[in-house]
């Protein structure tokens, strides 16, 4: 439960922010449920409890968050901190689902024993056993509630001279940052277009993205504008080849300079060398970014993370360089690959990443320890224990409720119904965790709403009984007193905490251990062995994939079977030496990853060499921490004898 609410500055008048231009009477946009967030904004930030998970490096002011958008600000707020410049890609209600790939990796103690396993994990229409990141699916009124929320909590952590750049769907989003940051602090729509091949039916080919550039104070915002050097030719001579300027030139280059011309043919370089004067002169960045492979804003391959939605670093490398000064404080709340973070600390900026998933925290983490970077890593503790993140947790809980069976006759609400012998058809409410903030708390107006609309429509009907499961909620006694007041039906009504469910949703991993000692006192190194490694998560997804591979008519599979050793579903393993507390947070002296063409990086650094199923340090380790192939890290003691 949210430890307090944190409120939004400045104050909230009808659902739309008070501009710090004019006051607006009256909303720009409309749509279906737009004042659905009037109460969450007028209650505040819901403010969680939050752990340090990890110290790397020197004690340091960069932030890795594992949290959402709006309790991360509220953390943010409350402790005082404050963002030079914001840069946020956030979902674009696409309709998609984003998912990463699951590597298998080598068997150490079985040469080649994973390599057809290995292969089959390429194939595209394996889709088992890829790991959902997060969610991209809304409607378009959900969503810019979602985002007008999202940017109010933003705005409240902006320092007065801060900008923010932000990747979006245009022109509906285009229209709430008007009203939360004002119109007159527009600054520019900026086109990033990129020329990739691709084709479109029926229309131009889709080649760019638009990202809104805002400033709090465009008085007293940072810009420090970029100069670009552009070169053109002037010819010599015109295309009727009447110029008099041919002194350069011989009878006989000119005879063939013309006769090209005329005819139409192309020029030799020796030619145009001769036909045209080369001039360059230095310009400003327009707002128009047309990058080709000639120019620094398209990702090579040595940046790539295996991670959805990735953007380049060139691009951010020009936001960061413009709208912020060194020693100051860029952050990203939908920080996905970690590009903004990893970008700032190179520019000698401090930074603070915050992403919802699990997947993004660790692929920004491996990334930043790759760099070299100091940062302490938080998680907020808003009340659920994540299956992996938003996505996968809506699509197991249903599984884990006994009886629970869907019945789409209810309505979008509910998410299925319970068969009882006492009650009959007992409709089921389970919140969507994608939803964010929305759905994280059992409010009164929500539970008025559902009263309102859902209940009392059941009240016709054989039910006699709903479940209603919440993550979070108001006073139970204000839920009660709310029930009593506003259920006009004889329906009865059962609440059930979801965090209980949650916590017993996933069978801990499990792994054997061995330690040696080897050195002569004076460099001492001991090396942790991992006999064998199990993971629940890992078996369910493969045998996922291997029923899918016996169901299908149409293509035959092969199915996967993991070694007794089950060291191919280890993805990296950390060895700390400075406490043996299972739940402290952690200070990685040693760490291993296994990369997906099965080379390990150690401590960061790439090696051609192959995983031996151990990892070594000149600390006496006290526990370690395993990461499995779906992302799940477990931490367990190392004991000696």
């Amino acid at each position: 439960m949210a430890i307090k609410y944190v409120p939004y500055p400045p104050t909230v008048l009808h659902g739309q922010a008070v501009l710090s231009n004019f006051e607006r009477t009256r909303k720009q946009l409309y749509y279906k449920g737009d004042t659905d967030v009037e109460g969450r904004i007028s209650r505040g930030m819901p403010l969680y409890e939050v752990k340090r998970k990890e110290i790397h490096g020197e004690p340091s002011d960069n932030l890795v968050i594992r949290g959402e958008c709006v309790s991360a600000c509220a953390y943010l707020r409350q402790n005082n901190i404050s963002v030079d410049l914001v840069y946020i890609d956030p979902p674009f209600a696409s309709g998609a689902d984003y998912a990463k790939k699951v590597y298998l990796r080598r068997n150490p103690n079985v040469h080649g024993a994973i390599k057809k396993a290995e292969a089959m994990l390429d194939n595209a229409d394996m889709q088992f056993l890829e790991s959902k990141m997060y969610g991209d699916i809304w409607d378009k009124e959900r969503y810019l509630n979602w985002m007008y929320e999202n940017l109010m909590a933003i705005k409240s952590v902006m320092s007065p001279t801060a900008s923010i750049y932000d990747f979006h769907i245009g022109h509906y989003v285009k229209i709430l940052m008007d009203e939360v940051f004002g119109e007159g602090c527009f600054r520019n729509e900026i086109v990033w277009a990129y020329r990739i091949q691709g084709i479109s039916k029926g229309a131009w080919p889709k080649k760019h993205d638009t990202i809104f550039y805002y400033t709090l104070n465009p008085e007293e915002a940072v810009f420090n504008p970029e100069k670009e050097t552009i070169i053109y030719e002037k010819p010599f001579i015109d295309t009727e080849c009447t110029s008099p300027d041919m002194s350069r030139i011989s009878d006989k280059e000119r005879d063939k300079i013309f006769d090209s011309i005329k005819n139409n043919r192309p020029l030799k370089d020796s030619l145009k060398k001769m036909l045209f004067n080369t001039y360059s002169t230095e310009v400003y960045v327009r707002d128009v970014w047309d990058c080709d492979s000639t120019r620094p804003l398209i990702s090579g391959s040595s940046e790539y993370v295996n991670y959805k939605t990735q953007k380049p670093e060139g691009l951010l490398a020009r936001i960061i360089n413009a709208s912020s000064n060194k020693g100051m404080v860029v952050a990203d709340f939908f920080g996905g690959s970690g590009v903004a973070a990893a970008v700032a600390s190179k520019l000698g900026r401090k930074f603070i990443h915050v992403d919802v998933s699990n997947n993004s925290v660790q692929t920004a983490r491996d990334r930043l320890v790759k760099d070299g970077v100091s940062f302490v890593s938080l998680d907020v503790l808003d009340g659920v224990s994540l299956y992996r993140n938003p996505v996968q947790t809506d699509e197991i809980i249903p599984t884990l409720i006994e009886g629970l069976v869907r019945d789409s006759s209810l309505g979008a609400v509910w998410t299925g119904v319970i068969n009882d012998s006492k009650f009959g058809r007992i409709p089921v409410y389970i919140p969507k965790l994608q939803n964010g903030a929305e759905s994280r708390v059992l409010s009164v107006a929500f539970l008025q709403k559902l009263l309102y609309e859902e209940v009392s429509r059941l009240a016709g009907s054989s039910v006699k009984k709903i479940i209603i499961y919440f993550i979070d909620r108001d006073s139970p006694d204000v839920i009660d007193e709310c029930v009593k007041q506003h259920n006009n039906t004889l329906i009865e009504i059962e609440f059930r905490d979801l965090k209980e469910l949650l916590d017993k949703m996933t069978a801990e991993d499990e792994a054997q251990l061995e330690v040696s000692e080897t050195g002569d006192g004076l460099m001492t190194k001991w090396t942790v062995g991992v006999v064998s490694f199990f993971s629940d998560r890992v078996r369910r997804k493969i045998e996922e994939y291997n029923q899918k591979a016996l169901c299908n008519p149409k293509k035959t599979y092969p199915t996967i079977a993991l070694s007794d050793e089950g060291l191919e579903s280890i993805e990296w393993l950390s060895l700390d030496s400075t406490t043996a507390e299972l739940d402290a947070e952690w200070h990685s002296d040693a760490e291993v990853k296994i990369e997906n063409d099965n080379y390990i990086s150690i401590n960061g650094v790439k090696t051609k060499n192959m995983w031996d199923g151990t990892i070594s340090s000149h600390q006496r380790p006290l526990r370690i921490k395993i990461r499995n192939i779906c992302g799940d890290e477990s931490v367990f003691p190392i004991t000696y004898e």
